[in-house]
């Protein structure tokens, strides 16, 4: 029993050890991939090599026109308006709304005539020469010598009267230039000079009247038209001007990022200058030919590594341009190279005929060889 015992406490301890030395490889094992993961990690690139995709813009010094948007009338320079001689009902009107009319001609008659009398019908003349350039009233409209029949006027020179709110009062002057949107004829900018600037504001609406003209005549133009205003005041130069959406602002101050010769970005304090309609001027920080970041700027710090971007983009807008005027020359590049098959095609047949004859053994016209 005593050897029994001996044996089977050998072979207890020889398992012990056999299950010590796989647990003490498995160990060796695990400990050699982590120092294995460790090397790799001390291999990597550091977070501050992270390259951003960014798009630039070159800084030029602009002009920025600062402007007024408003509404006006389109109507004629000279006009007047017309009286009848004698009170009464409108009987007969011989003209209507952009009828032409020369000085002294019959444009309506009233009948003066009251219950119980009988006079004359009195004449109403066209005192100017020129075009109705509004609705006459209606035959059987009573009037008085106060009432206005129609009004005529030069539908060659028009004009356009606008009104411009009192705060911008200011910078009205005589000389100013404005771009003339109409209606009838969308994406199409007239252009017209200011003339005249009431020396009044107008009590009711706070607005002041002003009278351009049109730098150009144009028959497309018409009185009566309603015409959308933009009138230049004033110009800011003298700065470089950048998206004033791509102006980072930190702690109440304000930056850009410029890109320096190695790809990274500078972080630049800047002063702001005047700002027309999304793009701003900057008059200090930033010098004329450095490029800006205007896209990805909220995610870069001062030395980041970019990546532009706007070139590739630039390209593919210009590949699609180059792809969009391709097609459109193409319908007529085939049709002419169409032309040209059926000319050369043709030939080869009037050619084919020609040898066909002559291979006949030469008949003439008669059938005879």
């Amino acid at each position: 029993m005593a050897r029994t015992s001996n044996k089977g406490l050998k072979v207890l301890i020889t398992i012990i050890f056999i299950i010590c030395t796989l647990l003490l490889i498995t160990y060796a094992l695990l400990q050699g991939k982590k120092g294995g993961g460790g090397r790799s990690m001390r291999n990597r690139a550091p977070s501050g090599d992270t390259v951003f995709s960014v798009r630039t813009l070159k800084a030029q010094n602009s002009v920025l026109h600062d402007y007024v948007s408003t509404n006006g009338e389109v109507e004629a320079q000279s006009s007047i308006e017309v009286f009848p001689d004698m009170g009464g009902k409108v009987r007969n009107v011989y003209v209507s709304l952009g009828s032409p009319v020369k000085k002294g001609s019959v444009i309506a008659r009233v009948d003066p005539s009251e219950p119980g009398t009988q006079y004359a019908l009195s004449p109403v003349y066209a005192p100017i020469s020129g075009s109705i350039v509004s609705t006459p009233l209606k035959e059987g409209t009573t009037v008085s010598t106060n009432s206005v029949i129609t009004i005529i006027g030069d539908v060659e020179s028009l004009q356009i009267t606008a009104n411009v709110p009192e705060r911008y009062v200011a910078l009205l002057k005589t000389g100013l230039s404005a771009d003339i949107s109409l209606e009838a004829y969308p994406g199409v900018i007239f252009k017209a000079t200011v003339s005249r600037v009431s020396p009044v504001v107008d009590a009711a609406s706070r607005t002041k009247e002003i009278i351009l003209n049109f730098d150009k005549k144009d028959s497309r133009i018409n009185a009566g038209m309603f015409a959308k205003v933009t009138l230049f005041t004033r110009d800011f130069t003298g700065a470089v001007v950048m998206p004033s959406d791509s102006v980072v602002t930190k702690d109440s101050k304000n930056y850009a990022y410029v890109v320096t010769r190695d790809n990274t970005v500078e972080q630049r304090e800047i002063v702001l200058g005047e700002k027309v309609d999304g793009m701003v001027q900057i008059l200090k920080g930033v010098s004329e030919g450095e490029r800006i970041v205007v896209e990805g700027q909220t995610s870069l710090s001062d030395g980041a590594k970019i990546r532009d971007i706007s070139e590739n983009i630039e390209r593919d807008e210009q590949e699609i341009a180059d792809k969009k005027s391709d097609e459109e020359e193409r319908p007529a590049t085939d049709e002419k190279e169409s032309a040209d098959v059926s000319k050369d095609n043709a030939e080869k047949m009037a050619k084919s005929t020609k040898s066909k004859k002559r291979s006949w053994g030469g008949v003439g016209s008669t059938g005879e060889r």
